[in-house]
C-alpha cells in the first residue's frame, strides 16, 4: 500500500473533484472508474451543454430535511468557490435561464476537457474498468477488489459511486452495497425528476403537444408547490420541465411509501391569467360575437379543441375556465431509471459528518455526490452538490 494513498471510487463529477482536491493538498490518489471513460453523466448533463451550477446556489434549493447537512458543505465550498475553481482551470461560463450556469462553448465536453487537463497535470492515477465489488477494512487501511479480481490497497477510501439514474452512464446503484457493508443505512432509492405514466384521453388526443404551463403534485389531496415550465403530452402520459420539477412527491408516494390513495398532477394551462380573468375573457369574446368554438383561439393551440369540445359552449364558460386552470391527471406510475434525472435516497446523511463527509461508522471512509441521500432541484443544484461535496473531502 502506498503511504497515505486515497482510493476514490467513481469517476463522475464528485469523484473527479475529490481526486483533484486531494491531490492538490499532497495526497497520493488513485481514481477508480468502472467504465472506460470518466464523467459520462457530466457529458450528458444539461442536454449536452452541462448546466454545472446556478447563480442562486444555496441550501434552500434542496429538500427541506437535507438543508442543514447541505449548508455545512456549501459553507465550506459554495457558489463562489465552484466559480473560482472552474475559472482557474480556464473555463469561461455564463448564466442562462433561471441562473443556470453553462460553459461559454455550450458543450459539456469543454467542462470535461478542463477537468481531465487538471487530472493529467496533477499526475493522478486512473484505473479504468475497475468495477468495485468489495471494500473491506484491512490492518492498515482498506482493500478494494474489482469484479475482475484486481486489488488496490489504500489508507482511505472516498465512495463517489453515484445513484441509480442512467445506469448505462456509470451509476447503477452498486455503491449502496459497498456502503451497507460498513453498517450504513441506505434510504430506498427512488427515481425522481422524470416523466409520468397517465392513462387519460387528453394524453392520447394531444400526443406531441407542448404548452407552457404550471404544474403541481397532489398526493391524497395535498398539493405541492406550483412550478412553471413545459408540459408535453406523450403516448404514455406527461413529460416536460414542469412535470419533472413537480413530481418528486409523486414518485416517492408511488415508488417508496406505496400507500397513497390518490396520486395526481394538476396542471394550469393558462398560467398568465387567473381563473376569473380567463372567465371574463371568454365572456368578452361571446359578447363581441365570437363563436363558442373560438373561445380558446389565441390562448391555446387549436388542437385543444379535440379535448374541450364539450366545454366550448356559451353556457359552460365558467366550467371551462375552472378546468383549464386546474386540470387533474391521475398518475399510474413513473417512468424508470433510464429516464430519471436524479435519485432520491442513498446513504443516510445522519451517519455522515457534515463538515468532513467522513463516515461516523467507519473512520477513513468518506462519501461525496449522489450516493448520499441529498436531493436538489433541477437547474444545476445537484451537479453543484457533487462538486462541493467532492471538494470538501479534499479540504
Amino acid at each position: 500500500m502506498a503511504k497515505g494513498l486515497v482510493a476514490v471510487v467513481g469517476g463522475g463529477a464528485a469523484g473527479i473533484m475529490s481526486a483533484i482536491c486531494l491531490a492538490r493538498v499532497g495526497c497520493p490518489v488513485v481514481l477508480c472508474e468502472r467504465l472506460d471513460q470518466l464523467g459520462k453523466k457530466v457529458l450528458a448533463s444539461g442536454g449536452g451543454r452541462c448546466n454545472f451550477s446556478n447563480v442562486s446556489l444555496d441550501p434552500s434549493f434542496f429538500h427541506e430535511e437535507d438543508r442543514p447537512f447541505v449548508e455545512g458543505v456549501l459553507n465550506r465550498f459554495g457558489k463562489k468557490e465552484i466559480d473560482e475553481f472552474f475559472r482557474e482551470l480556464g473555463l469561461w461560463s455564463y448564466a442562462g435561464e433561471d441562473g443556470r450556469m453553462f460553459p461559454i462553448s455550450n458543450r459539456s465536453a469543454t467542462v470535461m476537457d478542463v477537468l481531465k487537463d487538471e487530472l493529467e497535470r496533477l499526475k493522478i492515477q486512473i484505473e479504468y474498468g475497475f468495477d468495485a465489488d468489495v471494500i473491506q477494512k484491512s490492518q492498515n487501511g482498506f482493500e478494494l477488489r474489482s469484479k475482475s479480481g484486481k486489488k488496490i490497497f489504500a489508507e482511505k477510501v472516498v465512495l463517489c459511486a453515484g445513484g441509480k439514474t442512467y445506469p448505462a452512464l456509470g451509476s447503477d446503484g452498486s455503491g449502496y452495497a459497498l456502503a451497507a457493508a460498513f453498517g450504513h443505512t441506505i434510504i430506498a432509492p427512488v427515481p425522481i425528476t422524470l416523466p409520468i405514466v397517465v392513462k387519460d384521453p387528453w394524453c392520447h388526443l394531444l400526443q406531441g403537444q407542448k404548452v407552457k404551463a404550471r404544474a403541481a403534485s397532489r398526493v391524497d389531496g395535498m398539493e405541492g408547490e406550483w412550478l412553471l415550465g413545459d408540459v408535453l403530452f406523450t403516448k404514455y402520459g406527461l413529460s416536460g420541465t414542469a412535470i419533472f420539477d413537480c413530481t418528486d412527491a409523486v414518485s416517492l408516494a408511488l415508488n417508496r411509501t406505496k400507500d397513497a390513495r390518490q396520486v395526481e398532477v394538476v396542471v394550469d394551462f393558462v398560467p398568465f391569467m387567473s381563473e376569473e380573468e380567463l372567465f371574463r375573457e371568454f365572456e368578452r369574446k361571446l359578447a363581441h360575437g365570437f363563436k363558442a368554438s373560438q373561445l380558446i383561439d389565441g390562448i391555446l393551440s387549436p388542437k385543444f379543441g379535440l379535448v374541450l369540445k364539450d366545454y366550448l359552449k356559451t353556457d359552460r364558460t365558467r366550467e371551462l375556465a375552472k378546468l383549464l386552470k386546474k386540470r387533474a391527471f391521475k398518475v399510474e406510475a413513473t417512468r424508470g431509471w433510464n429516464e430519471a434525472e436524479f435519485t432520491a435516497g442513498g446513504v443516510a446523511i445522519d451517519e455522515v459528518n457534515s463538515q468532513t463527509l467522513e463516515s461516523k461508522k467507519q473512520p477513513g471512509l468518506f462519501f461525496a455526490g449522489e450516493i448520499l441521500n441529498v436531493q436538489g432541484r433541477r437547474g444545476g443544484y445537484n451537479l453543484a452538490w457533487a462538486w462541493a461535496s467532492g471538494a470538501v473531502i479534499g479540504q
